[in-house]
């Protein structure tokens, strides 16, 4: 991933603020769910630095996030600044974006590694001298110095598994915990007892490397969950946190909590609303393609009713709210991605499965074994050597790194294929999928591009080059984009620019108009281009299909997989992107719960569901589906939703990642054939008495670097 960059503003005296350093009063974060390059990292932070009373800015791209030192500036003034520089950027609350972003858990985790590893080698050191056979006295020494090693080591790294033991425990259960805390305070407890007898049988070398490989695998673990921030706190922190309300005509800003019913709201153009609400005064356009998926504009004009999270386009507006906090439609989306989110979190992973039949077992042969020895020779020590090699030989260490290794191996090979992996099951779901489902508006296509201007004469297009370059309106810079090179803009009078229909001027005095088809005289739903009483211009549309949409679609249908594609957009446009693709279910016109409905029945009857989707519409889609995916272009919501994100802009990373993830439940599968192979052999030569405890955690160790090793064959 791109490495987050920092400016600091020209005679500034203080330090760039850093993107993992907690914000002070006057910092800000903005969402920049378009930025895609370093060329977008330097204009966003120049634009931004350029602002006076701006100390500092930093843009992360990989979070697409840009961070603000700036004291006393409203978030306004920054979205404002940017907007003119060509990049949308949308407020997020800071003090939800630090509550998700805190890991103390792999912090945690990190630091009991290192504890365990650096005791483990150090008593190992003193095992080798007492291996070589030193003198009784030196090894009665060195045992003890080993004691006051491991001991609190142990103590402090093993906490990790003693806690999960402890909570099963507690509520009559077993899990993988319980069997690896047993083995690893016996282990220590017997070692401990042999100190202070002078014995040789001494084994704080295999408790530590027991506890050293099992909180590998531990944060292995960790670190696949951690990526997945919960896509419901995500679309929370995409509420504006704060809202300029009107009382007896005086403005006031109001934190977002403190908005009620009936309140009168004024929504500056290029912010997005904070509430549901009716239009009360002004017309303007609103983008809520975010939201439902709408490819054009929607016009907003006095009396319309407007959702939580549409941005407003053109002009300001004063809305009445109709539904405050949980109530919006913002509101409803991140409950239904919790809901469906909680439900894809009762799907168990296989080491986990295995685990609950596994620990039973160990426990009741461990017992077997001390009360069978026992009978047999009435030496407790030895019947209990014999229990505590039988616990650590048949310590699921192998089995809790079955499924962490080879997922962080098939990560980073898909990592280096530009897919960022995000949960710890997601490969294993993912190799399950038989139907892909795609969003259309931002998954399938990019952008608008406008065709058919090279039929228009040269004169019609300076006119139109003119009109264009007077409005910051995403058709007319569409329109700019899309002019050839060399095309002169006419000398217009008069310019003005009417919110929700379009821009008009005068040239040689004629009146000329950019806008709605409606206002400026066309027949059809396309923006066009009117120049006195001549006719009108109509002006099409067309949605570029992302890189290698066409060919990821052939290779799901040679695969077999039924093939769906999902939209809020209007049925022509749906159309037309799906017999390009040769999809043949096509949906147009869904609302967020109409996805979520459609995916449950899909699933319902038998389908395992991949979906692919990128807007806030689509992230309880995301959340519900069996699996899922979306691009780096994606809002953080959705992006948050997935179980993996699309680094690059090709959809052939689609198939690749399908392949991938069945060749891991392949090799997951073998590491699971390994450890029972293992098992078998050293289970009977643990209960014969022929392997000590420390011959166990070698065997242990050993099955471990096997299941390791095969693993990376995955890279």
């Amino acid at each position: 991933m791109n490495a987050p960059t920092a400016m600091a503003c020209p005679g500034c005296a203080t330090s760039p603020v850093m993107d993992d350093t907690p914000l002070g009063s006057g910092g800000t974060i903005l969402s920049l769910p378009a930025i895609h390059c370093a060329g977008c990292i330097s204009q966003v932070e120049r634009a931004l630095c350029a602002l006076p009373g701006v100390r500092a800015a930093r843009v992360n791209l990989s979070r697409k996030r840009v961070r603000v030192d700036a004291p006393g500036i409203a978030p306004e003034v920054l979205i404002d600044a940017l907007s003119r520089a060509g990049h949308m950027a949308q407020e997020l609350d800071a003090a939800t974006m630090l509550a998700v972003e805190t890991d103390a858990t792999g912090r945690a985790l990190l630091t009991r590694i290192a504890v365990a590893g650096f005791a483990m080698m150090n008593v190992m050191l003193f095992s080798v001298a007492v291996w070589s056979g030193a003198a009784e006295s030196t090894r009665i020494l060195f045992n003890w110095i080993s004691a006051a090693i491991a001991v609190p080591a142990l103590l402090y790294s093993a906490q990790v598994f003693f806690g999960s033991a402890w909570r099963a425990l507690r509520v009559a259960r077993l899990n993988m915990d319980v069997p690896i805390s047993v083995a690893i305070i016996l282990a220590c407890a017997m070692s401990t007892y042999e100190t202070a007898q002078g014995s040789t049988h001494v084994y704080f070398d295999a408790a530590l490397s027991l506890t050293f490989f099992l909180l590998l695998a531990r944060y292995l673990d960790h670190r696949m969950r951690v990526a997945a921030r919960s896509a419901a706190q995500e679309l929370a922190a995409l509420e504006v946190p704060r809202a300029v309300r009107l009382r007896d005509g005086v403005a006031e800003t109001v934190p977002l909590a403190a908005l009620r019913v009936g309140d009168l709201i004024r929504i500056a153009a290029g912010m997005r609303l904070p509430v549901d609400g009716r239009v009360i005064e002004g017309a303007s356009q609103t983008d809520r393609s975010l939201l439902t998926g709408e490819s054009l504009p929607a016009r907003a004009t006095q009396g319309d009713t407007l959702s939580a999270g549409e941005v407003n386009l053109d002009a300001p507006l004063v809305i009445e709210a109709t539904a405050v906090g949980e109530d919006t439609t913002l509101r409803r989306m991140a409950a239904l991605v919790e809901t469906a989110e909680h439900a894809r979190n009762r799907y168990t992973a296989l080491a986990d499965r295995a685990a609950a039949v596994y620990a039973p077992v160990v426990h009741l042969l461990a017992l077997v074994a001390f009360a069978g020895w026992w009978w047999a020779t009435g030496e407790v020590a030895r019947s209990l050597n014999i229990a505590i090699a039988v616990l650590i030989i048949t310590c699921p260490c192998a089995l809790g790194l079955a499924v962490p290794a080879v997922t962080a191996a098939a990560s980073g090979r898909m990592f280096r294929a530009g897919m960022l992996v995000k949960n710890a099951t997601a490969l294993e779901r993912l190799a399950e999928v038989d139907t892909v489902i795609f969003d259309k508006t931002g998954t399938l296509t990019q952008g608008r591009a406008v065709a058919d201007l090279t039929k228009f004469d040269a004169q019609t297009l300076s006119v139109l080059a003119a009109l264009a370059a007077q409005s910051a309106h995403p058709v007319s810079r569409a329109i700019v984009d899309a002019l050839p090179d060399g095309i002169a803009p006419v000398a217009l009078a008069d310019i003005r620019e009417l919110p929700g229909k379009g821009v008009e001027a005068y040239w040689n005095g004629t009146l000329v108009r950019l806008g709605r088809a409606d206002w400026v005289g066309g027949t059809s739903v396309s923006p066009a281009l009117r120049i006195g009483e001549d006719p009108a211009h109509e002006i099409a549309f067309d949605e570029t299909l992302r890189s290698g949409a066409v060919e990821a679609a052939q290779a799901l249908r040679d695969q077999g997989f039924a093939m769906h594609l999902m939209s809020g957009d209007a049925p022509t446009p749906v159309a037309q992107i799906a017999k390009a693709l040769g999809i043949t279910h096509q949906t147009a016109q869904m609302r967020p719960e109409d996805k979520q409905a459609q995916i449950a029945r899909l699933s319902s009857a038998g389908a395992k569901v991949l979906m692919v989707g990128d807007g806030l519409n689509d992230t309880g889609a995301l959340a519900q589906a069996h699996a899922s995916i979306s691009p780096a272009s994606a809002l953080d919501a959705s992006r948050a939703a997935s179980d993996i994100v699309l680094l690059g802009t090709s959809l052939t990373a689609i198939p690749y990642a399908i392949a991938t993830a069945r060749s891991t439940r392949a090799r997951v599968i073998e590491n699971f054939a390994i450890a029972a192979c293992y098992n078998m052999i050293a289970i009977p030569v643990a209960l014969s008495g022929h392997a000590t405890p420390l011959a166990a955690a070698i065997a242990m160790s050993v099955s471990s670097l096997t299941v390791l090793f095969n693993a990376l064959r995955l890279r």
